[in-house]
């Protein structure tokens, strides 16, 4: 029999991948393309969501054809996707009537100001999510309030509204699927974890019809088969994940009190809690870590929203950079900060914190001030955030854990991984391939065909590439991160009037 293969659309923020996945975990072909970032306000951050769908179609082909393979040879597909970037498409043309609004998205800050005393509380207690613009619920209500005829449409059950993953399974499968993963619908600020559907009373509150919401679906089963239109075969869909439970999975945190960090455009920090949910009392997200078979894996979560976005910015926006690679050795070629300071808040700072209204700040800068350690701080400043989510996760869990494994593109930076371990004082493991979300998608879509027979099966073959060891003095670090705190409190409320 010949052999065959799971595809992968890896769907990012700021690009689009496509992977070829064999039996043995290895990667036999793979492609990518940029994102076009449209930003029409400083508040805002969009995409079009067209241009998704041709990127990945075109990413799929790619990578069949650099794995030397056609679509017969595909067992099934898998998606993993940004998380709550907000599509709302015509039921009946089949065209999102705007552009998608990125989970990076501020424009609802204001509005969440005005009923944050009425909801805040509330709306945290159901969704573990903290009120905040990252809620696709509050980015389809800008919509609906703002797009000229989206609400009535919405009335007449006219309008579909999804997150991507949503968006590439209704493209996929010719319209027949409007469904969601349930790792996604726990993070769209819209779901409800106590009760364990979409959250009525606040969506009735945002007068957002029901026939609007895709069907909840499990991260890994039956999930419609390919348009042959599209695919030109009818291929299983079988996989459909958050891009950080997709990590957390491929990582192989299957039990209680195991974390993974991914260190992406933005740098998440997650740990399986196992069955029951933990709403956190510190700020903390809590989410649906994965579905499979019905059974529920609840997690923590902490983020920061711009990290490697920090790095792009030292690339694109500030120029001091021409390559995202050169960061490491700039940092390494200084024996320290030279007191310099930089918060990413770029969009704003999310856990603990939650302040829509801050903006990145870069502090400490003297006449001794080089480009290196500049670049240096915004390296440290991703690491600071991470450990600002880090202590709270301990305290919300009661869990010492003294490892974590990482991934994402920024995981490949050794300076960024040995701070992250002096810093956080823990283990930073790294594996050979640093992928981990579009294998943790691979992995949902092959368990679910049978391509793999257990999750203990689809991790047989992972390889660690090196470990991490913490190696700061006690005394440095607590002074490094009391300096880090009081850069975050100046730039907090920034914007606000």
């Amino acid at each position: 029999m010949a052999e065959k293969y799971i595809l992968v659309i890896d769907e990012g923020t700021t690009g689009t991948r496509a992977l070829v996945v064999d039996h043995k975990s290895q990667i036999k072909g793979q492609a990518y393309v940029e994102l076009t970032q449209h930003h029409p306000a400083g508040d805002r951050v969009e995409h079009d969501a067209e241009e998704i769908w041709t990127s990945s179609r075109a990413m799929m082909d790619q990578a069949l054809k650099a794995a030397g393979i056609g679509v017969a040879d595909i067992s099934a597909i898998g998606l993993c996707n940004q998380r709550a970037t907000t599509v709302v498409w015509d039921r009946k043309t089949g065209k999102p009537i705007t552009n998608a609004i990125v989970w990076q998205d501020t424009r609802t800050a204001e509005f969440i100001e005005t009923i944050r005393d009425q909801w805040a509380s509330k709306v945290y207690a159901h969704t573990g999510w903290a009120l905040a613009p990252v809620y696709s619920s509050l980015s389809l209500h800008w919509i609906l309030n703002n797009i000229p005829g989206a609400r009535q449409k919405a009335a007449n059950g006219d309008l579909c509204f999804g997150t991507i993953d949503s968006w590439l399974l209704y493209k996929l499968t010719g319209g027949r699927t409007h469904a969601i993963a349930a790792s996604n619908a726990s993070v769209t600020g819209a779901y409800d974890l106590l009760s364990d559907g979409w959250y009525r009373e606040w969506l009735d509150f945002l007068q957002i019809p029901l026939s609007i919401f895709p069907e909840v679906s499990d991260d890994s089963g039956n999930l419609g088969l390919t348009d042959p239109a599209v695919m030109g075969a009818s291929i299983p869909i079988t996989g459909a994940i958050a891009d950080q439970h997709a990590a957390l999975f491929a990582q192989g945190c299957m039990e209680p009190g195991t974390v993974k960090c991914t260190h992406g455009t933005g740098t998440f920090l997650d740990m399986n809690i196992g069955p029951k949910p933990i709403i956190s009392s510190s700020g903390l997200n809590s989410i649906i870590a994965f579905r499979m078979g019905g059974k529920t894996n609840y997690g923590l979560e902490g983020y920061a929203a711009v990290t490697g976005a920090a790095v792009q910015w030292l690339r694109d926006g500030a120029e001091m950079i021409h390559k995202s690679s050169e960061t490491e050795a700039l940092a390494e070629s200084v024996p320290d900060n030279g007191g310099v300071y930089f918060v990413p808040a770029l969009t704003g700072l999310s856990a603990p914190y939650w302040d829509s209204f801050a903006r990145g700040l870069l502090i400490g800068v003297t006449p001794g001030t080089r480009r290196a350690h500049i670049v240096r701080a915004v390296l440290e400043g991703i690491v600071f955030s991470v450990r600002d989510f880090l202590e709270t996760m301990r305290q919300d869990s009661g869990v010492a854990f003294k490892s974590i494994k990482v991934d994402g593109g920024a995981s490949k930076n050794n300076f960024l991984l040995q701070f992250q371990a002096d810093m956080l004082d823990v283990e930073v493991v790294r594996p050979v391939n640093e992928e981990a979300t579009g294998f943790g998608a691979a992995y949902m879509a092959g368990l679910g065909v049978g391509f793999w027979k257990s999750p203990e099966e689809c991790f047989a073959n992972q390889k660690i590439d090196r470990v991490f060891q913490p190696k700061m003095d006690e005394a440095v670090r607590a002074e490094l991160y009391r300096n880090w705190q009081n850069a975050v409190k100046r730039s907090m409320g920034w914007t606000k009037r």
